[in-house]
């Protein structure tokens, strides 16, 4: 859930794998239909409790209130504060696999089916930055920022 320093594409599974600086390994599927992610929406205020943010200063001074942060809902794009989007939660078929912030009426929306993951994760104990896939014979080769060369028979994973 680190930074990606490595992609590696298994094109007769169409599978993407990528790794990561904290030792993840993740195998995505690509065959599955993903949706859009929504457009981040503009606002001064809160679009769930319209509370002013930080920088809407007629709104605070007028309410009597210190302005909020701002933050947008992964799953509907609207620009929401902390207290309305309270809740993280994987949305995998938006491309989000790790939870992510949404909105608290979003967060009651999403299925247990619709959190379902599309990818697989897997710990190589070891910060990687370079990969490469041997699509013949599975194999993956990683090398990490430990000097330590390590290859991996991923038939089980990618077939």
């Amino acid at each position: 859930n680190d930074k990606v320093q490595s992609l590696s594409y298994a094109h007769h599974t169409r599978q993407l794998i990528s790794c990561g600086a904290d030792g993840g390994i993740v195998v995505w599927n690509m065959d599955v239909e993903r949706q859009e992610t929504p457009e981040w929406l503009d606002s001064d205020s809160c679009q769930k409790c319209d509370q002013p943010f930080f920088w809407n200063f007629k709104q605070m001074w007028d309410s009597k209130k210190i302005g909020l942060r701002q933050h947008h809902c992964r799953k509907c794009g609207k620009a929401v504060c902390g207290k309305c989007s309270s809740k993280r939660s994987s949305i995998p078929l938006m491309g989000f696999e790790f939870e992510v912030r949404v909105c608290d009426s979003c967060h009651e929306s999403i299925t247990d089916e619709e959190r379902a993951p599309t990818a697989t994760f897997h710990d190589s104990k070891h910060n990687i930055v370079h990969v490469h896939f041997d699509a013949t014979r599975g194999w993956l080769l990683t090398s990490g920022t430990d000097k330590v060369i390590k290859l991996w028979d991923m038939t089980p994973v990618v077939s």
